[in-house]
């Protein structure tokens, strides 16, 4: 059976202590449940502390690199893959990933957000600011989920795969 993709995106150097730690811990249960972490591939901030905690128990990270090398790759990503479409590469991002967990807030995750939300692709956010959660609530029509745990954001990553037959549980 081909492993789900779980696509973590969040902000990179202005990246907050919170949402660091969370994405650590994302990438560990990620890595627990066997499926395939898919981040942003850079050396900073959540994509870097999501890498950094599935690759510590053996999970197998993918990140979707901006340059036309592999430089600043995180050395925590088990497969670069190096695409020179520079902020381009979101879409990579989002497509690629059969569901999308946003930790925190910045430019470059609002635009994946949005462009999840266009692809139709289930989104759950956390740590993000109240402004953020009503503009995509209304972009989205409803459809982003808000967990306030990573407990209750696995619990519907789970359900979500389940009912995307990506699952054998």
């Amino acid at each position: 059976m081909v492993r789900p993709v779980v696509g973590v995106m969040g902000p990179g150097e202005d990246a907050s202590p919170e949402d660091l730690r969370i994405a650590f811990a994302l990438g560990e249960e990620i890595a627990r449940r066997n499926w395939v972490l898919l981040t942003g591939g850079r050396d900073a901030g959540v994509m870097n502390a999501a890498s950094r905690g599935a690759y510590g128990i053996g999970g197998v990270v993918v990140g979707i690199l901006p340059g036309s090398n592999r430089n600043g790759v995180s050395p925590y990503v088990t497969l670069p893959i190096v695409t020179g479409t520079g902020e381009a590469r979101n879409v990579i991002n989002v497509l690629t990933s059969d569901l999308i967990i946003g930790v925190g807030m910045n430019p470059g995750t609002a635009s994946e957000i949005a462009l999840a939300i266009k692809a139709q692709k289930p989104i759950f956010l956390l740590n993000c600011p109240e402004e953020g959660k009503e503009f995509f609530l209304r972009l989205s029509k409803g459809s982003i989920l808000f967990p306030s745990t990573l407990e209750e954001t696995l619990d519907g990553v789970e359900q979500v795969l389940k009912q995307l037959g990506l699952t054998n549980s």
